[in-house]
Formats: structure tokens, C-alpha cells, sequence
């Protein structure tokens, strides 16, 4: 953790020590009796395992009887995070602390006292990504030494979404710096602000990014739920990594106002659970138009009211046919034996299961178009984040962030910024290079892809292992994928959702359900199906490193 979250932490801490005393101190004085959220009986502090793997309606039924309050579930949070991710197995997931967090939990326990009805996450302690705006006294750095200190002018749209339904956002979780869009060579979850996130599972294995800090968080039960953004593979890979429940929703069905971009074409927010139907509820206070992000408007008349509708259990997977992604079958022995166990599972409840042995005509080139447009829109979209920035910050543009990191002792310490510096090297999205690409790579990913083989079988969704057991972090040589099956719905713009699939000695793999764009509330169903058919989630033991070796 960094010297100014350490700061937000002990601040944050003090306060909450602070308002208990505060309370025993004005029952003296003035012999009232105090609001029940604030009475000396409600303000102890109770074991985490009380908390430890809760969702988000149990917690909830906790306020609503008065078992629990949200200015003492916040103190909990805290403290795990001080316990855990700053000391013990030091996990660094958490990048800041919100220094308000005690004020806005007492804030939603004063307004509970007065008979106000609850909003959908009402209480429900999350942390966001540090690529997320929020307007208040937070930072938001995308990990970069660049931009230290840089306070948002106003919340993003996921920020304020996730206010207005009651969330109390916790802080900001440590990434992949720039969201992995930075060097060939990076390390998953290392960035110079926050240094590097370990696994939750095994200390010396990686967490997988860019969204790691927010993976491992959920895991470890440090928030309820976090938010995690993806352009290829940032939700997914983290939620497999880690053990948990990642959903990459279709492009523009979040509004991406307020998030520090890589493409436009592909970058989506998503949010990352224990459960899918936490996934669900959580989706649901996201996904309002907003005017400012052209792709939000135009996925409008998309929307569901409520993506719980599908949750059927296991009864919901009658029926259902899927296809099975099998470009990377073979790539991993253990995760080949886990994938034919999930259709044996799936077969049992069912699903009829159709073989696709090349989703993808044309895979390379899918990848080098995928990669042009996002060099392209990555200096567009960072150029146009740099001029909506406070004026006290130095960083004017990409051509700025360069030069700062050549001078910077820790931002080169381990990495290049090559692709930062491709990226500079492109011309304006008017460059006819552009839109070719553009069209080529949906060509590949949509009309010869996903699109050709749902409606080819007529298919409800398609799967596949969303990739490999989490590698050794290795800040020499960078990340080593194995397999990976995330390109095809993110190159698309089209949903993705992994849910827990077993476990590789003692790390955890999922399984990953994708398709047709817009069709979140169906493939939560099928994925809540399989979930509630498995139950293949298991709480991290922090590991120091591999059992088995």
C-alpha cells in the first residue's frame, strides 16, 4: 500500500474510532437516548467471519432486523483491509482508502433510523478500480506516478450510479498500471503507485489483470463486490485468477463517462462478485442511459429493468444449448480435465452441447486489427482524458505521460512503455488505417465469428475455460499465458461472464459463458445454473506458495 492510502486508512480508522467514542461520550453528557445505530451495544465490534463470503441480500436483512448497521460493517471492512492487504500476507490490492467512508455509513444508518426505504445496495461496501472518476477526496491515478494525487471534478457514472443505489464505496483497488496497456513485458497487477497485488491463493502466483486489485479484493473478502473494467480479458482474467465471479457486459450497456479509456470499441466496466447473483443485482444500479457516452445511448432500448429475471438455479439449464470454444482444448492438462468435468456437469442438468473447433476464421488477423484500433483509440481517448483533468495537473497529454515516465526512478524500473509509445506514433481516427481495421476486426469477431455460430446452432450461449491456473509473478521476464478465452466476446463489444470451475492443485479456474450482445440476463441465468450445480467457490487460505511443489 502506498504512503498516501496508509494515510486514508489511519484517517479513515481514526474517525471511526473517533465517532464510537464521540457516541459513549454524548450519552453522558446529555442522558438522551441516541439514534440505535449509534447506541454503545450497536457500535461493538464483531468477528469478521461474520461477514467473511456474505452477499448482498443476506447483508441487507442484517440491516433491516438491526442485527448489523453500516457504520459497523465499514469499521469491519477496514480493519480486514488493514489486516490483510496492508499487513499479514500484505496483499496490495487496496490502492486508497476513502477517508469518508465512516461519515457516509453513518449517514445511510441516520437515514435507515428515520424510516427511509432502502435503495438496492443500500450499505453495501465496494471498492472501485483506480481507473474510476470519483469526485471527492480520492485520487484517480490508473497506477501511474504521472498522476498521483489527480482528484477527479466530478464522479464517473459508475461512481455516482453505485451512490444513488446506496453503495458505500470503500476506495480504489491497485491494477495493472494504464490497464496493461503499457509494455509487451508488464507484470499483471503491478503498477508504480500500488507495486504488485499477490494472489490471494498462493502469495507468489499472479493475480491476473488488469482489474487484479479488484479480483483479489472480492476474493479475500475485503469489499462485498468490486468493479473492474475490461478491454480484453481485465474482468474475466482476474475473476478466474482469483476465484470469483467476473462479468464483462456488453460495450455501452455501462456508460464508460468518468473511466480512464483504452478503446472505445471494446472498454466496458463490469462488476466482480462471490456469486452470480450478486453480479446480477449489481448490474442492475449500472446500467442507465447515460447522454454523455455514445455507445450507453445507443444500447437504450437494450436494457433490462432487472437482470435477476433468469436466475432460475439449476432447473434453468434445461434445455439450453451451448457451444464449446475448443481452439485452446489441450493447452493445459488440468484445465482440460476440469472443462470436460463442466460439460459432464452441464450434460447432466440438460444442456445440449454442440463442439466449434475454430470460432474464429482468420484468428491473427482478428488480433492485429483488435490491436491497431486500440493504439489508435487509446491516444484519442487518453488525450481527451488528460484535457478534462484539474488544471494543476502536469500531464497534458500522451506526448507528457511519455516524458514523465523517462524520468521517473520507479515508472521504467521494471517495464517499457512501448505501447504507449506506438500509440503516439498513430494519426487521428480520420486515418482511413483506422477505420479498416475497425472493420476487419469486427469482420473476423462478430460476422465470421460469434455471430455465424449462434445463429449456425441456433445457441444459447457458447463456453469455454476462461484460461489457466494463476502463473509465478515474475517482475523479470512479465506475464506467461497459457490460454486465455476472453478475445472473441471482447473484441466483439459482447458479454462475457466466468463463474468458478474447480480448482489445479490449489488454484482456482473458471469457466467462462459468452454471446449475442445484450443477452446479460440469460447468460447470468445459464451461469447461475451452473454455479448453484457445482459450487466450485472456496475461501483463499494465503498460501505462501505452492503446496504441491
Amino acid at each position: 500500500m502506498t504512503h498516501h492510502s496508509a494515510i486514508h486508512l489511519l484517517v479513515a480508522l481514526f474517525l471511526l474510532i473517533g465517532l464510537s467514542l464521540f457516541t459513549a461520550c454524548f450519552c453522558t453528557k446529555t442522558g438522551q437516548d441516541l439514534p440505535p445505530m449509534l447506541q454503545s451495544d450497536k457500535v461493538q465490534q464483531f468477528p469478521f467471519s461474520d461477514l467473511e463470503e456474505i452477499t448482498i441480500e443476506e447483508l441487507q436483512a442484517q440491516y433491516k432486523s438491526g442485527e448489523k448497521t453500516v457504520f459497523q460493517v465499514v469499521n469491519a471492512y477496514l480493519k480486514r483491509i488493514a489486516d490483510i492487504d496492508q499487513n499479514g500476507p500484505q496483499l496490495q490490492s487496496v490502492l486508497t482508502v476513502n477517508p469518508e467512508a465512516a461519515i457516509i455509513a453513518m449517514n445511510l444508518d441516520s437515514e435507515l433510523a428515520k424510516g427511509k426505504e432502502m435503495p438496492p445496495l443500500f450499505g453495501v461496501p465496494v471498492l472501485l478500480k483506480d481507473n474510476i472518476d470519483t469526485g471527492d477526496q480520492m485520487p484517480t491515478t490508473a497506477g501511474s506516478r504521472a498522476l498521483a494525487g489527480s482528484i477527479a471534478l466530478e464522479d464517473s457514472w459508475v461512481a455516482k450510479q453505485l451512490r444513488e443505489a446506496g453503495a458505500v464505496i470503500l476506495g480504489k483497488t491497485n491494477l495493472s498500471e494504464w490497464a496493461n496497456f503499457r509494455s509487451n513485458t508488464s507484470s499483471s497487477g503491478w503498477s508504480g503507485l500500488g507495486g504488485q497485488t499477490k494472489n490471494p491463493y498462493v502469495l507468489d502466483r499472479n493475480p491476473c489483470g488488469s482489474s487484479s486489485g479488484s479480483g483479489v479484493a472480492v476474493s479475500a473478502n475485503l469489499c462485498l463486490f468490486a468493479i473492474g473494467t475490461e478491454t480484453n480479458g481485465s474482468i474475466v482474467c482476474p475473476a478466474t485468477a482469483n476465484g470469483i465471479v467476473g462479468l464483462k457486459p456488453t460495450v455501452g450497456l455501462i456508460s464508460r463517462s468518468g473511466i480512464i479509456p483504452i478503446s472505445s470499441s471494446q472498454d466496458t466496466a463490469g462488476p466482480m462478485t462471490r456469486s452470480v447473483r450478486d453480479a446480477a443485482l449489481a448490474l442492475n444500479a449500472m446500467t442507465a442511459t447515460d447522454e454523455r457516452d455514445p455507445a450507453s445511448k445507443s444500447a437504450k432500448v437494450w436494457r433490462e429493468e432487472d437482470y435477476t429475471t433468469e436466475l432460475n438455479g439449476v432447473e434453468g439449464l434445461a434445455g439450453k444449448r451451448l457451444g464449446l470454444f475448443m481452439d485452446h482444448h489441450g493447452k493445459h492438462d488440468g484445465v482440460s480435465a476440469l472443462f470436460e468435468q463442466a460439460q459432464a456437469d452441464l450434460k447432466a442438468k440438460g444442456v445440449e452441447l454442440i463442439p466449434i473447433e475454430q470460432l474464429i476464421e482468420g484468428n491473427d488477423e482478428m488480433h492485429a486489427a483488435s490491436f491497431e484500433v486500440m493504439l489508435y483509440e487509446f491516444k484519442d481517448g487518453l488525450n481527451k482524458y488528460f484535457k478534462g483533468l484539474k488544471e494543476e495537473v502536469t500531464i497534458k497529454d500522451l506526448k507528457d505521460l511519455i516524458a514523465f515516465n523517462e524520468q521517473d526512478t520507479i515508472a521504467l524500473k521494471y517495464f517499457d512503455q512501448a505501447l504507449l509509445e506506438m500509440a503516439e506514433a498513430k494519426g487521428a481516427l480520420t486515418d482511413s488505417a483506422y477505420d479498416e481495421a475497425l472493420g476487419k476486426m469486427y469482420l473476423h469477431a462478430r460476422q465470421k465469428g460469434i455471430d455465424h455460430f449462434m445463429k449456425l446452432h441456433q445457441l444459447d450461449g457458447i463456453i469455454a475455460p476462461t484460461g489457466s491456473p494463476a502463473w509465478k509473478t515474475d517482475l523479470l521476464n512479465g506475464d506467461h499465458y497459457i490460454l486465455s478465452s476472453s478475445s472473441p466476446a471482447a473484441i466483439s463489444g459482447y458479454p462475457n461472464i466466468t463463474v468458478p470451475m474447480g480448482f489445479v492443485g490449489a488454484l482456482p479456474v473458471g469457466l467462462s459463458f459468452f454471446g449475442m450482445p445484450f443477452t446479460e440476463a440469460k447468460l447470468l441465468g445459464i451461469a447461475h445454473g451452473y454455479e448453484q450445480a457445482t459450487k466450485h467457490r472456496r475461501v483463499p487460505k494465503f498460501l505462501p506458495t505452492d503446496v504441491y511443489e
